[in-house]
């Protein structure tokens, strides 16, 4: 297949193209840039700049013809999403439909969609299954929610086939090392620990160490993003050879706590990783993790790169690419 990755620069988004690449498909990458870098290209995919805002821009690249769409070009800061609503809706919702809306214009009728297990909101059962409550807590799983379900009227009116891929929290880089392109301003747990490892903070804040788990620290589903890269691929080929549409949850099943993760990094590393505990953060359930039982039945997916050693030492391995201020181009 021929295949627009939208958002192909980014963290996750170079990893789906090189798995695409992989498994013989034509990944074209459409990007603003704004978050995604140039150095995660891949030599020979041809990269497109244009912004989904912008309807004529979406546009002209789906007419160029497209078999099938990797969806990835939302903002995802949950905080930023809680202060900047209008933000959000204008890139995630209105840009998703300017997507879709030119997808359709084109022929393209497949598309992968990156989701978010941030639809669930906080977890009223352990692992979390397909059917779990959707009550998202912060306005970005919220236009995540929203895309769903405008995905579905797509599907009924439009015969738009599409994979709701609903990931747990993306971490790792690529094990052969050809992908070094570090995200912005970075959020999630793993990051802040090899920032903190490389001398670029001072120190790791926990946000809390007495909740009822087996070290005190919160548990959650990291899944390394290989393994999510590999489920698109996976859900595009199936749409292909089905016709059909599906929602799934793509995670490790295997919860990893804060403390186990600071204590693998600081072996990996062999840094003494400064952390502090502090206080709780509001709404911070204590464990939250899946099951990727329905992603095994109907894409033959595991989660196969996802234990804690291999996110630790592929994404401690970029950062050994990096100079001591954190800015340097890549040695």
């Amino acid at each position: 297949m021929k295949v627009l990755v939208i958002g192909g620069a980014g963290y996750i988004g170079s990893h789906v193209v090189k798995a695409l690449r992989r498994a013989g498909h034509e990944p074209v990458v459409f990007d603003n840039l704004s978050s995604g870098q140039r150095r995660n290209l891949f030599p020979g995919v041809e990269l497109i700049v244009g912004d989904i805002q912008k309807p004529e821009e979406i546009g002209a690249a789906f007419a160029r013809g497209f078999d099938a769409a990797v969806h990835l070009a939302a903002f995802k800061a949950v905080g930023e999403s809680m202060a900047e609503p209008e933000k959000y809706s204008v890139n995630n919702i209105s840009g998703t439909i300017n997507i879709l809306n030119a997808a359709v214009a084109a022929g393209c009728l497949r598309l992968a969609f990156s989701s978010t297990a941030a639809v669930f909101g906080s977890p009223t059962y352990v692992p979390i299954d397909e059917a779990h409550p959707t009550v998202p807590e912060n306005y970005y799983g919220f236009t995540k929610l929203e895309i769903e379900r405008i995905l579905g009227w797509y599907d009924r009116l439009k015969g738009l086939k599409y994979a709701a891929l609903r990931y747990f929290n993306a971490a790792g880089y690529d094990p052969d090392g050809e992908i070094l392109g570090l995200e912005r301003n970075p959020q999630n747990l793993l990051p802040i620990i090899m920032e903190v490892a490389s001398g670029w903070r001072d120190e790791l804040q926990i946000f809390g160490d007495d909740y009822d788990t087996r070290d005190g620290t919160c548990i959650r589903d990291y899944v390394h993003v290989s393994d999510l890269a590999d489920a698109h691929v996976k859900a595009l080929e199936r749409i292909e050879r089905t016709g059909e549409s599906l929602t799934v949850n793509l995670g490790s099943e295997r919860g990893i706590s804060v403390a186990e993760m600071l204590a693998v990094a600081r072996r990996v590393t062999g840094r003494p990783i400064q952390a502090r505990a502090v206080g709780r953060r509001a709404g911070d359930p204590a464990a939250c993790y899946a099951t990727s039982a329905r992603a095994r039945e109907l894409l033959g997916w595991e989660a196969t790169r996802s234990d804690v050693d291999t996110l630790v030492s592929s994404t401690w391995r970029v950062y050994g690419h990096y100079g001591p201020d954190g800015k340097e181009a890549a040695r």
